[in-house]
C-alpha cells in the first residue's frame, strides 16, 4: 500500500513539473523576441545564439514536458529538463554574482514580479523533484540481486 502511494505521488510530481514545462515553453513561443531579450539580459552568450535559443528551447521544453506527462520517452525527457534547470540555476547565480538584475520571464510576465530569492528557491524545488523522478525511475529499472 505505501508503495501504490509512492508511485502515485512521483507520478504527480512528474506531472506537475511537465506541465509547468509545457506552459514555460508556450509561453515562450508566442513571444520569442522578448524570450531572446531575456536571455540576452545575462550576458553570457552572443545575440544570435540567444535568438536561436529562444526560437529552440520553447519547444524542448513543451515536448520534455510532455515526456515527463506521457512518460513517452520519460527517461529523456528528465535528463534534459534536469540539464536545463541546471544550466538555468548556474547561470542565474553566475549573473547575479556578477551584479546583473536578470529576470528570467520563465513563466510570462507572472514571474516577472518575484525576486532573486524566490526565483532561486522554486528553481531549485524543481531541479529536487527532477532529482527524485530521476533517481527513482533508475532505482525501478535495476534489476533485483539474485535474480
Amino acid at each position: 500500500m505505501a508503495g501504490e502511494k509512492v508511485k502515485i505521488a512521483l507520478r504527480l510530481v512528474g506531472i506537475i513539473i511537465g506541465g509547468l514545462f509545457v506552459y514555460a515553453g508556450a509561453v515562450k513561443i508566442i513571444e520569442p523576441v522578448e524570450f531572446a531579450r531575456d536571455i540576452d539580459n545575462y550576458k553570457m552568450l552572443p545575440w544570435r545564439l540567444g535568438l536561436f535559443l529562444a526560437l529552440y528551447l520553447p519547444w524542448l521544453e513543451i515536448f520534455c514536458g510532455l515526456a515527463l506527462i506521457t512518460r513517452v520517452l520519460y527517461r529523456g525527457g528528465i535528463f534534459i529538463v534536469t540539464t536545463l534547470m541546471s544550466l538555468f540555476i548556474i547561470g542565474s547565480i553566475v549573473a547575479k554574482a556578477r551584479g546583473l538584475d536578470v529576470s528570467c520571464g520563465c513563466f510570462g510576465h507572472a514571474s516577472k514580479y518575484l525576486n532573486f530569492s524566490w526565483h532561486l528557491v522554486l528553481d531549485v524545488a524543481l531541479l529536487l523533484g527532477l532529482v527524485v523522478l530521476w533517481k527513482c525511475q533508475s532505482a525501478a529499472r535495476k534489476p533485483a540481486l539474485g535474480t
